[in-house]
């Protein structure tokens, strides 16, 4: 008889019980409400052992490859460690090792985490001090292509974590992190398929960590970075962008500026640009990381453009706290 081991506790799954009942059956109470796999409010991690695929049936292939399953439709036939989605999250601590402008409001800030923390590029963690604030920034670096773990900080008008860390954190300094958390990543199986990455202000370091995943694991397809900025001096890694698409043929970076021309970039609105470029986005993967406004306004977008829903990954960036 499979077991399931949750909380240190191990329950032993009866005759065609799923692991939702079984752990109702030991006592815990677990989240859910349609409890056939429509809501997902029932979904769970697999920290070891074979989820059935059924238990999967609906998830993004992101929420796949981490383990999360739902609970109330997974009956495995082997032992199976869970975990609350909720619970879920390391906490690391971490030190900084150095820190970069890259332009006048947005820093490059790289840590070194005293234990390995295996993520995906693209996923974001929550910065916390010992004071107790706590926030979230993307991971912009992959881990087989980069020394500690960065991240584009934006400094936000009177944001404490942001300020903190542009005017008074210095290399050495401590804090914790808890992560990976996210879906916004590159997984691998798919070669060809077209990918269309847009962002605007630090929405671009998941999506430079996506793209440069996504190329150094070999993908052939078609890859079209977007970058939106409302003025000129918002851009950033320009250079290191430009540099990437000259060393990959598939790889196309877009620069667009809202408010004022220039010789280097388009003058147009982000998704306007991308989606005058590439009109239809059947058979393509989307990500999409920035202003939570245009997030939600370029998954519908994309979603008339013909991309499946199951393709289109976003992260939106709130502007409050900082």
């Amino acid at each position: 008889m499979a077991t399931v081991e949750f909380e240190a506790q191990h329950c032993e799954l009866a005759d065609g019980e799923s692991v939702l009942e079984c752990l109702e059956r030991a006592g815990h109470s677990i989240p859910n409400s349609c409890r056939s796999g429509v809501c997902h409010s029932c979904l769970m991690r697999a920290t070891s052992g074979d989820v059935p695929p059924a238990a999967q049936k609906g998830l993004k292939e992101t929420q796949r490859a981490q383990g999360y399953f739902l609970s109330c439709c997974c009956y495995p036939d082997t032992d199976l460690n869970a975990a609350r989605v909720d619970g879920d999250s390391m906490r690391i601590r971490a030190r900084l090792l150095s820190k970069e402008s890259l332009n006048e409001r947005v820093l490059r800030v790289v840590l070194d985490a005293q234990d390995s923390m295996a993520y995906f590029p693209g996923q974001f963690v929550n910065f916390a001090r010992a004071d107790g604030l706590v926030r979230s920034f993307s991971l912009a670096s992959v881990p087989q292509l980069d020394e500690g773990l960065e991240f584009h900080v934006a400094l936000v008008p009177g944001g404490k974590m942001s300020g903190w860390l542009h005017h008074e954190a210095v290399p050495g300094d401590e804090l914790d992190l808890m992560g990976p958390l996210g879906n916004c990543f590159y997984v691998a199986g798919n070669p060809e398929q077209p990918l269309l990455l847009l962002g605007t202000g630090t929405g671009l370091a998941p999506l430079y960590a996506i793209a440069r995943d996504a190329l150094h694991q070999g993908h052939t397809g078609p890859i079209h970075l977007f970058h939106g900025a409302l003025v000129a001096a918002d851009r950033y890694l320009v250079a290191t962008l430009s540099r990437l698409s000259e060393a990959h043929a598939n790889f196309n970076y877009h620069s667009c500026v809202r408010d004022e021309a220039g010789p280097t970039w388009v003058q147009a609105d982000v998704d306007i640009h991308a989606l005058n470029l590439v009109p239809s986005l059947k058979g393509w993967k989307v990500y999409l990381c920035g202003n939570p406004a245009l997030v939600r306004q370029v998954q519908r977008k994309a979603f008339l453009a013909g991309a499946s829903m199951q393709d289109i990954y976003a992260d939106a960036f709130l502007p409050a706290g900082g």
